[in-house]
C-alpha cells in the first residue's frame, strides 16, 4: 500500500471516531466493541507493563476478571457504568505526571479516553474469548502430590534403574565400574572429608567379599567425622555465622552449641521429621530436652544488625525496619530450607511468579513475631534442662495465679487501693538512700520552659584540660515525681577548652544516637554513663551537657540531675567540688542549686530488704480487703513462688545458646528491648502496603502457605495462645507427609552434596522462575 493508502485509512479511522462521537451518548457506547475498539488502545499503550510479560501493581489489561476487579490500592479499576469514577479513568487522564499512565511516552489522546470512559459507561462489556488464558499457578509440579512410582527395573537399586532407564533414553551406557581404590577413596572424601589412610585403603581392597562396598559406608556413617563433614553443608544452607554481620560484624560468643547440635543430630541419625521440628519448635514440641533448646540456634543463624536494635528503639521508624529485616530473614530462612520456595518475593507485592500472595508472607512472619535472636538459658544435660523448665513453668503459672487473684483484690478495693497504692509505689521504685556525705542536697535543676524543645545547658570547669575516660550522669529523686526526676529525654556531652564552646569541641559519640537522635527511656536512679573507649582520646577543661528536649513536670518541662562526674584515665572523678555554670538554674538552697553537681552527693536505689519491707507493707494493706479462704490461697501462691525460686537458684549456673527466644531487655543497649518484658506477647504484624513499615494495611494472623492445600493456611489458633503455639503449628505443618515441598527438598540437597549437582539446580527455589 503506498503513502496516500495509508493517509486515507487513518483519515476514514479519524472520521469513524468523530462518528462515533457525534452520535448521542447511549448510541456511541452500544456502538463500541471491546475487539474492535478497546483491545487496540490497551495494546498500544498498557498492555507492555499490565500484560503477560510484566504486571506492574499486580495488574493485567489482558485478562478480564483481573482487569475487572483487580488494582493495587484502589481497586476496582475498572466500574462497570461508571466511566467517571473509575480509577483507570482517572489514570488515564491525569494531568498529574506521577499519577499519569503510561508514565513514559505520550499520553492517551481525549480522543481514546473518551471511547474508554464511553465503554465502561456502558458495562464494559468484554467477551470472555477476548480474554488471555491465565495458567492455572497451581499447577506445578513441585506443588503437587508426591505420586507412589513403580521403578523400571525390579532387579536393581530404584534409583540406578531410574537413571539407568534415562540413560537408555539417551542411548547411552554407564560408566565402567570403578576400581575399589577409586570407590574408597570417592566414600572417605564424600561421607567424612577426608582421605583413606593407605592401610584402609589396601585393607579395601583386599577385601572381595560382595558385602565389603556396604560395610565400608556402614563404618563411614558411623564416624564422628560423617557429622562433622556433613553438617558443615547445612550450616551452609542455614548460613550459619559466629559473628553478626552487618557493619559492626561482632562476635556471637554461645552460636556454636547449635553448630554442636546439626553434627550431633547426623551423627546419631535423627528421623528428619524430628530434625525440622526442633529446629522451628523443640522447645515447645520437645520441652526438657538439651536438643530442643539448642537447635532453636537454627532461627538466630542469620546476619543481624546490631546497630538498628541496640542503638535504635522500636517505636522508631529505623527500629522497626530493622526488627522488619529480621523476621524477614527469619521466614525466609525457614521456608527456603524446609520447603523451596522464594516467599521474601512476596514482601512488598503478590510473587511475580509463584502463587504467593503477600498475606501468606505476612502470616509466616507473625509466626516468628514475638523472636529476637538472644542468648538463651538452659542445661547441657537432660535433667537438669527438665527441671530447669518444669520450675520455670511451675513459676509462670503460680505468678498468674496471684496476678489473677491480686486484680480481683484491687478491684474490691477500689479507690482506697489506688490512693494507698501510689505511695507504695513511689517508695518502692524511687525512694533514695543517699551516698555522699549527709546532705539535704538533691541537686541541679533547671528553670522551667513552657514548651519541651526550649535548649538548656549546664557545665563543669574541671581547672585544667583533662584526657577524660568516662562522664557519668546521676539522675536525681523528687518525692513526688520519683527516681529519675527531670532526666534529660534529648540530650549531648561534649568538652572543650572554650568555656563557649565556640571552637575545639569534642562529641562524645559512644551513645550519641542513643541520647540525641531518639528520646532516651527514664532509667529512675540508674546512673547514665557514656565513655570515650581505650582507642580514642577526648581532652578538655570544660564539659558541657546540653539538653534538646525537657522532661515534663507538672505542665510544665524542666531538666534535673543530683550529680555530674568525670573521670580521668585513672579513674578519679575529676568534676568532684569544681564550680559549675548553666544557662539556668532553679536556685532552691540547700536542696536544688547549681553548685550540687559536683558536690558528691545523690540519691541511690533502695537495698533489696527495704524493697521487700516496703512489698510487705503493701501486701498488708492488700490483704485487709481478703476473706480467711482467700488469704489462705495467697498465702500458699507465694510460699509457692518462693519455693519455685529457691529451687531454681539451687541448679547449677545455666549454660547459654544463641538462639531465637524472648529477649527481656537491657543486657546491650537500652533499646533493645525484646517482647520479655510484656511476657513474650507477640507483636502485631500488618500486611505492608509495597513493603513499608510506614504504610500498615491490616493486621494478619499466623500461618503459612496457602499454594499447598492439604491444610488450612491459617493456622487454628487462638488469639491468646502462647508464642509458641504458632511455631509448632509451622513446625507440624513442614512435617506433615502429605507436604511434597519437605520431602523434594531434603532429596534433592542430599542428591547435590553426593554428586555436586541437584536435580533440580537452584536447591532453594522449586517455584517457576
Amino acid at each position: 500500500m503506498g503513502r496516500s493508502g495509508y493517509i486515507r485509512l487513518h483519515l476514514i479511522g479519524v472520521i469513524s471516531v468523530i462518528q462515533l462521537m457525534l452520535m448521542p451518548s447511549r448510541s456511541f457506547a452500544a456502538a463500541l466493541n471491546f475487539v474492535q475498539d478497546i483491545r487496540p488502545i490497551l495494546e498500544v499503550n498498557c498492555i507492555k507493563c499490565h500484560g503477560s510479560e510484566k504486571q506492574k501493581s499486580d495488574y493485567r489489561l489482558d485478562v478480564k476478571a483481573i482487569a475487572l476487579t483487580g488494582g493495587e490500592g484502589s481497586a476496582p479499576n475498572i466500574v462497570p457504568g461508571a466511566g467517571a469514577t473509575s480509577p483507570l479513568v482517572e489514570y488515564i487522564s491525569s494531568k498529574d505526571e506521577d499519577k499519569r499512565m503510561p508514565p513514559e511516552g505520550n499520553p492517551l489522546s481525549s480522543a481514546d479516553v473518551a471511547t474508554i470512559k464511553a465503554w465502561i459507561d456502558a458495562g464494559a462489556e468484554w467477551p470472555d474469548s477476548a480474554s488471555a488464558v491465565v495458567a492455572n499457578p497451581l499447577d506445578w509440579w513441585s506443588l503437587k502430590p508426591i505420586a507412589s512410582v513403580t521403578p523400571p527395573r525390579l532387579d536393581a537399586n530404584p534409583i540406578d534403574a531410574f537413571v539407568q532407564a534415562k540413560l537408555a533414553n539417551y542411548q547411552l551406557a554407564p560408566s565402567p565400574t570403578a576400581d575399589a581404590r577409586t570407590l574408597c577413596r570417592r566414600l572417605y572424601f564424600d561421607l567424612t572429608g577426608l582421605p583413606p589412610t593407605p592401610e584402609e585403603m589396601e585393607t579395601f581392597a583386599a577385601d572381595s567379599a560382595p558385602e565389603a562396598y556396604a560395610r565400608l559406608v556402614e563404618k563411614l556413617l558411623a564416624s564422628p567425622r560423617y557429622g562433622e563433614r556433613w553438617a558443615r553443608h547445612w550450616l551452609d544452607i542455614v548460613h550459619y555465622g559466629d559473628t553478626h554481620g552487618y557493619d559492626k560484624d561482632k562476635l556471637r560468643l554461645n552460636a556454636w552449641p547449635y553448630r554442636d547440635y546439626v553434627i550431633r543430630a547426623l551423627n546419631a541419625d535423627k528421623p528428619y521429621p524430628r530434625f525440622v521440628q526442633e529446629q522451628v519448635a523443640g522447645d515447645v514440641l520437645f520441652p526438657g530436652t538439651t536438643d530442643g533448646i539448642e537447635a532453636l540456634g537454627f532461627i538466630a543463624a542469620g546476619p543481624w544488625d546490631s546497630i538498628g536494635h541496640v542503638e535504635v528503639p522500636e517505636t522508631k521508624i529505623d527500629g522497626k525496619i530493622a526488627r522488619h529485616i529480621d523476621r524477614d530473614d527469619m521466614v525466609a530462612n525457614t521456608i527456603g530450607t524446609f520447603t523451596p520456595l522464594t516467599v521474601q518475593c512476596a514482601q512488598c507485592h503478590n510473587h511475580k511468579f509463584d502463587p504467593i500472595p503477600q498475606e501468606d508472607y505476612y502470616r509466616l512472619h507473625a509466626v516468628f513475631s514475638a523472636l529476637d535472636r538472644t542468648d538463651r538459658e538452659y542445661y547441657r544435660n537432660d535433667v537438669d534442662q527438665a527441671n530447669f523448665v518444669r520450675l520455670h513453668h511451675d513459676e509462670r503459672e503460680a505468678v498468674a495465679l496471684l496476678a489473677t487473684l491480686d486484680q480481683q483484690l484491687r478491684t474490691k478495693a477500689g479507690a482506697a487501693y489506688v490512693a494507698s497504692n501510689r505511695r507504695f509505689e513511689l517508695s518502692l521504685q524511687n525512694a533514695p538512700a543517699t551516698f555522699g556525705k549527709p546532705s539535704s542536697s538533691q541537686g541541679y535543676q533547671s528553670a522551667l520552659s513552657f514548651t519541651p524543645d526550649a535548649i538548656k545547658w549546664v557545665q563543669v570547669d574541671l581547672g585544667a584540660p583533662v584526657d577524660i575516660d568516662a562522664v557519668t550522669l546521676l539522675p536525681s529523686h523528687d518525692t513526688f515525681e520519683g527516681g529519675g526526676f527531670g532526666f534529660p529525654v534529648r540530650f549531648k556531652l561534649e568538652v572543650s577548652d572554650d568555656p563557649e564552646f565556640r571552637r575545639g569541641v569534642s562529641l562524645f559519640e559512644k551513645r550519641y544516637d542513643l541520647t540525641f537522635m531518639a528520646d532516651f527511656s527514664n532509667l529512675g536512679l540508674t546512673p547514665f554513663t557514656t565513655d570515650v573507649g581505650k582507642n580514642f582520646n577526648i581532652i578538655g577543661r570544660y564539659v558541657r551537657l546540653t539538653v534538646v528536649k525537657l522532661a515534663a513536670c507538672k505542665g510544665d518541662y524542666l531538666f534535673a540531675l543530683a550529680e555530674l562526674q568525670v573521670s580521668d584515665r585513672a579513674g578519679k572523678n575529676v568534676a568532684l567540688g569544681r564550680p559549675v555554670t548553666a544557662l539556668d538554674s532553679t536556685e532552691s538552697a540547700p536542696s536544688w542549686q547549681t553548685s550540687n553537681l559536683t558536690d558528691g552527693v545523690a540519691p541511690a536505689p533502695l537495698s533489696a530488704d527495704k524493697k521487700n519491707e516496703i512489698e510487705r507493707e503493701r501486701d498488708a494493706m492488700l490483704l485487709s480487703f481478703a476473706d480467711a479462704p482467700t488469704k489462705v490461697r495467697r498465702s500458699a501462691l507465694v510460699a509457692d513462688i518462693a519455693r519455685i525460686a529457691a529451687e531454681l537458684k539451687a541448679l547449677p549456673k545455666p549454660d547459654l545458646v544463641y538462639a531465637g527466644g524472648i529477649h527481656t531487655g537491657g543486657d546491650e543497649s537500652f533499646f533493645f528491648k525484646g517482647t520479655g518484658a510484656d511476657l513474650g506477647r507477640p507483636r502485631p504484624i500488618a500486611l505492608l502496603a509495597r513493603g513499608e513499615v510506614t504504610q500498615p494495611v491490616r493486621l494478619v494472623e499466623p500461618g503459612t502457605l496457602s499454594a499447598l492445600t492439604f491444610a488450612p493456611a491459617r493456622f487454628a489458633l487462638s488469639s491468646d495462645a502462647p508464642e509458641g503455639e504458632r511455631r509448632a503449628a509451622l513446625a507440624r505443618w513442614l512435617t506433615d507427609p502429605r507436604n511434597p515441598l519437605t520431602w523434594r527438598g531434603i532429596v534433592n540437597r542430599v542428591w547435590q552434596y553426593h554428586f555436586g549437582v541437584g536435580i533440580v539446580d537452584t536447591p532453594n527455589d522449586f517455584g517457576r522462575n
